[in-house]
C-alpha cells in the first residue's frame, strides 16, 4: 500500500484537498474543523476487542498444539493436493549404508523409496565395484540382488569405462570431475497393495567427464525409471526396474557452462533426500 492510500485524501492523495488535519489536546475546547470531538471509547467496544484477542490466541495455540509423538502423519488438506504439491508426511529419519531408508509403507513412501533409490542407482558410486555392491545389497532383495551383482559387474567392464573417461577402477584422470547424478522430478504409482509396489520416476540425469580435453562433457539426459518394489522385512525394496527415454522437453537457450564451473558445482552443490 503507498503513502497516499493512507492519507484518506489529506496530504495530496487523490482527491483530496492539500490540508492537514491538526487534534488538540483532548482538554482543549477548540477544534480547527468545527469543535467536534472523538467519543470515548465504551466499554462495549472494549470488550469486543478482548473476545477477538482471545479467540485468536486460542487459535494459535490450538494449531500449534501437538501430542508429543514423532509419529508421521497425514493433513486433512494434503489428501486433496495436486501429485506433486508437498503431503505433509515426514521425510524418513534413518539411513542404511548412506541411503535413505525406513519408508512407511503406503504409497507416498513407496513413490520416496523409489525417488531415492533412483538417485542412489545414479550416482558415480555405481561406477566402482565396492560401492556398487553396497548400493545393490541396499536397495534390492536379498534374491535380486544376489542375481543383478554378477552381469553388473560384467556391463560395467574396463572398457565401458574407458570409453566414459575412466580406469578400470571407476576413477577419473587426475584434475578432471566425472559427473553422473539424478534428479527425480515427479513419480507416478502404476499399481500399489499392502505388499508390492510398482512406481514410475520421472527424472533429469547429468552424465559426463568434467575437465581440461575431455571428450565426454556433461549432459542432461530424461528418463523414466520404473521399479518393481516389495515390502521386505521392514521396508521397500527393489525386485526389478526398467528404464525408457523421456518425457523431455525441448531444449533451453541457456549457454552451456565451462568444465571448471560443472566441476566446481559438483563439488559446492549437494544431493537430497527425496520423500513424497
Amino acid at each position: 500500500m503507498s503513502y497516499d492510500d493512507e492519507t484518506d485524501g489529506f496530504g495530496g492523495g487523490a482527491g483530496g484537498t492539500g490540508q492537514t488535519r491538526t487534534r488538540l489536546p483532548e482538554g482543549g475546547t477548540s477544534d480547527v474543523y468545527g469543535g467536534a470531538r472523538r467519543p470515548t471509547r465504551n466499554s462495549r467496544s472494549l470488550v469486543t476487542v478482548v473476545g477477538v484477542v482471545v479467540l485468536l490466541v486460542a487459535a494459535i495455540a490450538f494449531a500449534n498444539r501437538g501430542d508429543g509423538t514423532d509419529s508421521p502423519r497425514t493433513t486433512d488438506t494434503a489428501k486433496g493436493t495436486a501429485p506433486t504439491a508437498a503431503t505433509g508426511i515426514r521425510p524418513v529419519a534413518g539411513k542404511h549404508a548412506g541411503i535413505p531408508a525406513g519408508y512407511a509403507r503406503d504409497e507416498q513412501g513407496a513413490q520416496s523409496a523409489a525417488s531415492n533409490y533412483a538417485v542412489a542407482l545414479g550416482s558415480v558410486d555405481m561406477f566402482q565395484r565396492a560401492s556398487r555392491h553396497r548400493i545393490v545389497d541396499s536397495i534390492y532383495t536379498p534374491e535380486a540382488a544376489a542375481k543383478l551383482k554378477g552381469p553388473q559387474d560384467s556391463a560395467y567392464s574396463a572398457d565401458f569405462l574407458e570409453k566414459l573417461g575412466l580406469d578400470p577402477e571407476g576413477n577419473p584422470p587426475e584434475g578432471s570431475t566425472f559427473v553422473s547424478r539424478t534428479i527425480p522430478v515427479g513419480t507416478k504409482v502404476e499399481a500399489f497393495s499392502d505388499d508390492a509396489a510398482k512406481v514410475s520416476v520421472w527424472y533429469t540425469g547429468l552424465i559426463g567427464m568434467s575437465g581440461e580435453g575431455s571428450t565426454d562433457p556433461v549432459r542432461t539426459t530424461w528418463k523414466t525409471w520404473t521399479f518393481d518394489l516389495k515390502w521386505t522385512d521392514t521396508d521397500w525394496k527393489v525386485v526389478q526396474d526398467s528404464e525408457k527415454d523421456g518425457p523431455a522437453p525441448v531444449p533451453g537457450d541457456v549457454t552451456a557452462s565451462t568444465s571448471d564451473e560443472i566441476s566446481q558445482a559438483v563439488q559446492e552443490f549437494g544431493g537430497f533426500t527425496y520423500a513424497r
